[in-house]
């Protein structure tokens, strides 16, 4: 397989605002995700919701086989013919990783077909995502379970349909539990929900998780990712004969 190409996007506003976003990620989510995936070996584009098509221009996404997804206070801000574009590509055969508060974005919530509401709340609290399909590609080389030290809890119900896949489940020290890691098909294309990822805590240089997040990469990119050819077909000559 050719090198995988990976556009990388995010909202990239708290961390232009001041505060612990900021001191958390100075360069933008968008810089964290791309040095890992760059590390990784991957061919690495970003995008921000303030460039023009925020980013996602359609030569931007024909040449993308995985694109992530972060997303949190401007969702309404993401134009519905560039939504609408992203879906295609996906049922196309385009990969999406769906990170944290993407949930709520209107590229998920389209592509699940449900609202994706949740409950939350942010106290800084431990989280522990156990591993519950330990063979998954996605769950390669981690541990039966994370420890991420301090997170925002998310919490069910988590109002979407049953994943195809569920890789990881989630507890937090309020005793709650959250399918964190869900695998999903539409189309052609491959969908992974991760849910760690809060923008005031550094999750994304915790070791474990940057496995996780590599692996979902090759995980949604594979070779059978081909456009599936739909509507009237003439009968085969040679059985005409």
């Amino acid at each position: 397989m050719s090198q995988i190409r990976v556009t990388v996007w995010n909202e990239f506003r708290h961390e232009r605002e001041g505060g612990e976003a900021e001191e958390c990620y100075p360069e933008g989510i968008h810089t964290v995700l791309a040095e890992l995936f760059e590390s990784e070996g991957f061919d690495v584009e970003t995008a921000t919701l303030d460039e023009p098509e925020h980013g996602l221009s359609e030569d931007v996404i024909e040449e993308t086989d995985v694109l992530t997804w972060w997303g949190h206070a401007a969702h309404d801000e993401v134009a519905d013919e560039v939504v609408e574009r992203v879906r295609q590509h996906v049922l196309d055969g385009m990969g999406l990783i769906v990170l944290h508060s993407g949930h709520f974005s209107k590229i998920f919530k389209r592509l699940m077909g449900t609202t994706c509401d949740l409950k939350w709340r942010n106290e800084g609290e431990r989280e522990r995502l156990w591993t519950v399909e330990p063979s998954h590609p996605i769950a390669k080389g981690v541990d039966e379970q994370i420890v991420v030290p301090t997170a925002e809890m998310y919490g069910e119900r988590f109002d979407v349909p049953a994943p195809d896949e569920l890789v990881f489940m989630s507890w937090f020290e309020g005793g709650e539990v959250f399918r964190s890691g869900c695998c999903y098909r539409r189309g052609s294309g491959r969908v992974f929900y991760f849910q760690p990822g809060h923008e005031t805590y550094p999750i994304y240089q915790q070791p474990e998780i940057r496995q996780v997040l590599g692996n979902a990469v090759e995980w949604a990119v594979s070779d059978d990712n081909q456009r599936t050819e739909y509507g009237e077909v003439a009968i085969p000559p040679e059985e005409c004969e």
